[in-house]
């Protein structure tokens, strides 16, 4: 195999990762999203919400994912548009959120930068559109 088609190769596995941990999401897998995250990966969302912060190991990450899927009485959905990845690890998925809330409607798109690393996500960081409304819908 090539350099080229070699790292296209590593590229890909990383965001069929990022593939497969966004169904796991959206189908409330949580036994998928455990092969596919390691132990100690992080979590960052922006904003001034309640929700906003760094989240540290899977279990903390598990309760922010509880937030978006029990906080709005399962209606939250991360619907991906796009995924792109390097070689080294680092893949961006495209997303649209969108879920109900105390009468409020979630309307935004987001991206998340993910790091792979030996076949497990290591780290998400949310970058959303609209963090205003972000951060209304969740205040």
């Amino acid at each position: 195999m090539n350099v080229l088609s070699d790292t296209a190769v590593r590229a890909e596995e990383s965001a069929e990762i990022v593939r497969r941990g966004y169904h796991a999401f959206n189908t409330a897998d949580l036994d998928l999203f455990s092969q596919l995250s390691s132990e100690d990966m992080t979590w960052e969302t922006p904003g001034k919400s309640p929700i906003a912060g760094l989240r540290k190991g899977r279990e903390a990450v598990y309760e922010q994912y509880g937030i978006y899927l029990n906080g709005t009485g399962g209606t939250f959905k991360a619907t991906l548009h796009y995924v792109t990845a390097d070689s080294h690890g680092r893949v961006v998925g495209v997303h649209h959120n969108s879920g109900t809330r105390n009468g409020m409607t979630l309307d935004t798109m987001c991206c998340i930068t993910f790091e792979v690393r030996d076949g497990k996500i290591i780290s998400g960081k949310e970058h959303f559109f609209d963090l205003y409304n972000w951060d209304r819908f969740w205040a």
